[in-house]
């Protein structure tokens, strides 16, 4: 970050050596970058997987960041980003590095630490469909940006000419969104549940004990 960070900024009127120097210090950033991505498909190649939720989540993270990797490094050439620059090609990029990466982790690690920090299982069943509607409809939401971004849609624009293309594409974003939306209203309705009536985590059991007027949570595990 400390050496890239003005590849948002090719359109500012920096000089020339400027924006080559950050131009390819982005594009190199993408070596550790794949590296990473290689060693998390890698981890679990020939391994025996389950693909329960939390799985899910982290397979999705990988896909999700992989994309985001892969039009970020489209916008690391000078040229193209002064062409795209504020359009919602950039929507797109980000939201699938920052939200999709962000939030497929949090989901994930939700779903796995649940049952340890209360003693219950949340219900399998809707923890994939969350996952499955998630995915399917954060895509249906921001990938269609992309083709609206390199039709030359402008971000921040509450209104805009009727041309080719822009209005379809932004109706599947905008039902993508509400259809996402209803996703997440599933996962709260699982967390809420899952605490309230979920069924015990089975070998492994949390229990509070008092002492000193402290609470502190210990672990038991039934062998």
């Amino acid at each position: 970050s400390f050496i890239v960070w003005a590849h948002h900024m090719f359109t500012v009127g920096m000089p020339a050596a400027g924006q080559v120097f950050f131009m390819y210090v982005t594009m190199l950033i993408a070596v550790p970058t794949a590296v990473k991505a290689f060693n998390w498909v890698a981890t679990m190649w020939k391994g025996s997987m389950t693909f329960e939720t939390p799985m899910l989540f982290a397979i999705g993270f990988i896909f999700m960041f992989t994309v985001g990797g892969f039009t970020g490094l489209v916008l690391s050439l000078v040229p193209v980003d002064i062409v795209l620059h504020d359009t919602y090609y950039v929507v797109a990029h980000f939201h699938y590095v920052l939200v999709a990466g962000s939030l497929f982790a949090f989901f994930g690690g939700i779903y796995y630490w649940l049952p340890k920090w209360s003693g219950r299982m949340y219900d399998e069943t809707l923890g994939k469909w969350h996952f499955w509607a998630t995915f399917v409809f954060f895509n249906i939401t921001f990938f269609p940006m992309h083709f609206l971004g390199l039709a030359g849609m402008p971000r921040r624009t509450y209104t805009y000419p009727d041309l080719p293309g822009w209005g379809w594409m932004n109706m599947v974003s905008t039902i993508g969104a509400f259809f996402m939306t209803a996703a997440s209203i599933l996962f709260v309705w699982d967390l809420v549940r899952s605490l309230i009536r979920g069924k015990p985590a089975g070998s492994r059991i949390a229990f509070a004990t008092a002492g000193r007027g402290s609470l502190s949570n210990r672990w038991c595990h039934q062998g």
